[in-house]
């Protein structure tokens, strides 16, 4: 059943969507203050609450063509709540009681649901249309199970050892190799699970998904670009590993215990993102050409100006 809304008006659409929203809040306040105090202190859920951010920043930008037309969908909205709400209740249940991280996923699922249908419930299939991305990008806030983490973990940690093995060939130094430690200059190094890189290969892929919707069309280039974000992220992570190791070894020990190692992060990101940038500008030209549009050729200044003309077409400034 769709109820549809008189024109011109959509005040009380907006106030059915906060009430929902707030409502939810009340329901939903055990996990997310759990979440809100882990995400301070666990790297693992640093960018939870910046998802949500940038959704509504993404809404608000295209609230034109979202809400130019809201009707009230009690058809889609009402059983996709009840799912959420089944879920979050059911779902402690089937969870092992001191697992936290399992908990807070599949209570953020069930808030993302219930957030989804007090959407759809107050504009509409059509605005759920027009917002797809925005609301799907809600998806990325709910922490990764935690078999799931560790299986991340894990190939993030084997695929940082290779990278680095690579990397230490094309260095004058010998490198003794066993398992996922190695040793240089008489000490011995180990790539744990905390320099697997999971928190800057989540914000890189999280990051490359968002400018791939900003400023790429084809799902194919987006997914190849989501794709080489990740592998620029182990090779990040890789360059950081070499170069503690070789400040520790041949510069001084106070390295491996130093600001460089435990919160040097941001250096080696900018790394990163150097890479990235011009690699959108070009994956973005690529397209172009593709498509049958031909560009003549032009400085960079002008790939700027473009990534910038496109950001303004799409009301973000």
């Amino acid at each position: 059943m769709e109820l549809v809304s008189s024109s011109g008006t959509i005040t009380k659409h907006h106030l059915s969507f906060v009430c929902l929203f707030v409502l939810s809040l009340a329901v939903f306040r055990l996990p997310l203050t759990i979440l809100l105090r882990v995400s301070t202190q666990d790297d693992r859920y640093s960018h939870v609450f910046f998802i949500l951010l940038i959704s509504v920043c993404l809404v608000y930008s295209s609230r034109k063509s979202i809400f130019l037309k809201p009707q009230f969908c009690l058809s889609w909205g009402v059983p996709l709540l009840l799912f959420g709400l089944l879920l979050f209740r059911a779902a402690p249940g089937f969870l092992p009681s001191s697992d936290q991280n399992d908990y807070l996923s599949s209570a953020a699922f069930s808030l993302v649901c219930v957030w989804v249908a007090a959407f759809v419930l107050s504009y509409g299939p059509k605005a759920l249309g027009a917002a797809r991305f925005p609301l799907a990008f809600l998806l990325l806030m709910i922490p990764i199970p935690t078999t799931l983490l560790d299986l991340t973990v894990g190939a993030l940690q084997r695929a940082s050892a290779e990278v680095t093995h690579a990397l230490f060939r094309f260095l004058p130094v010998s490198v003794n190799w066993l398992g996922l430690g190695f040793t240089l200059g008489g000490s011995h190094f180990e790539i744990a699970k905390e320099c697997s890189g999971i928190h800057s290969t989540l914000i890189l892929f999280v990051a490359s998904i968002l400018a791939g919707h900003l400023f790429l069309r084809s799902m194919v280039a987006r997914a190849c670009f989501s794709v080489f974000a990740v592998f620029i992220a182990i090779v990040k992570n890789a360059v950081r590993i070499v170069t503690i190791a070789c400040l520790t070894v041949y510069v001084d020990g106070s390295f491996y215990d130093g600001w460089l190692h435990r919160k040097g992060g941001v250096v080696f990101a900018a790394f990163a993102f150097a890479i990235l940038a011009p690699s959108l500008l070009a994956m973005r030209k690529a397209e172009r050409y593709f498509r049958g549009e031909h560009p003549s050729s032009g400085t960079e200044e002008e790939g700027a100006g473009e990534l910038r003309t496109e950001l303004l077409s799409r009301g973000i400034r």
